[in-house]
């Protein structure tokens, strides 16, 4: 079963899903990419993803 979940890093959101099969968290890449570059805009983290 997994668990949806959102954490905060640097007070902004990032996705991420609870695999309780092999016990790991999985973020969601894009929205760390947001983070590192302090971008808010979706489509622009996604190109740079891209």
């Amino acid at each position: 079963m997994s668990k949806i979940s959102i954490r905060f890093f640097n007070d902004r959101e990032v996705r991420a899903v609870w695999d309780e099969d092999n016990s790991k968290w999985w973020f969601n890449v894009v929205d760390i990419i947001g983070v590192l570059n302090e971008q808010d805009d979706y489509s622009k983290n996604r190109n740079y993803w891209k």
